[in-house]
């Protein structure tokens, strides 16, 4: 009998100074707890130059998860993806995915933003995305404001025949709330990115012990 997959971790950067970024991804992705990471950098881009300085920042860590086999995607900008031969996180107004699949590569992974919306996720698959993310399960502080789904929302767009991500507010702790339903990939931002340098490899470890029970029955 074939088990069941469990999820795997996603990681977003936040807005940290960069050499403090660079330390916390390095420790992070070293525990190989991290199966994607996305490159999401909203306040360097408000800085004078800061597309110029998002590209220097993402050379380098496309480079770093390129040491330790973590493939990567680029929020919302298809000619960076592009650039850097890494896959793209399009939201509903950020880019077309068609377009997006006739410039990358067929490795290069295209996620797409659909909210609680079974339809947009029905939608996303049509067009070709990888996976479809679905949120905000929980409050968070990266976006306070964001409307939260319930799981009737998240089971329907598991049914969708897409691989499903969520985000929002998720931690080690209550990500066990959402456990057996069948989700690919759990993106976490500030559980993860938000600890001192010296408690990133602890809280990767806490993720994966969370993620491996995934289908054990209570």
């Amino acid at each position: 009998m074939t088990q069941p997959l469990i999820p795997r971790l996603y990681l977003l950067t936040n807005d940290d100074a960069f050499e403090l970024l660079y330390a916390k991804l390095d420790i992070a992705l070293a525990t190989g707890a991290i199966a994607l990471l996305q490159v999401r950098r909203k306040k360097l881009l408000a800085e004078p130059q800061g597309q110029a300085k998002l590209y220097d920042e993402a050379v380098q860590i496309v480079a770093l998860a390129k040491k330790y086999q973590v493939k990567v995607v680029i929020n919302d900008d298809i000619e960076l993806a592009t650039k850097l031969g890494v896959g793209v996180h399009l939201g509903q107004g950020d880019g077309d995915i068609s377009a997006a699949k006739k410039i990358l590569a067929p490795n290069q992974i295209i996620g797409r933003t659909c909210h609680g919306d079974a339809n947009l996720v029905k939608q996303a698959k049509d067009d070709g995305a990888n996976y479809a993310a679905m949120g905000a399960v929980f409050a968070s502080n990266t976006k306070p404001n964001a409307a939260t789904i319930t799981r009737q929302q998240l089971i329907d767009g598991c049914q969708q025949d897409i691989d499903i991500c969520i985000i929002g507010g998720l931690t080690a702790g209550n990500v066990t709330n959402l456990a057996g339903l069948p989700l690919i990939y759990i993106a976490v931002v500030g559980d993860i990115m938000d600890l001192p340098v010296d408690k990133i490899a602890a809280r990767c470890q806490q993720w994966q012990q969370a993620l491996q029970s995934w289908h054990t029955p209570a």
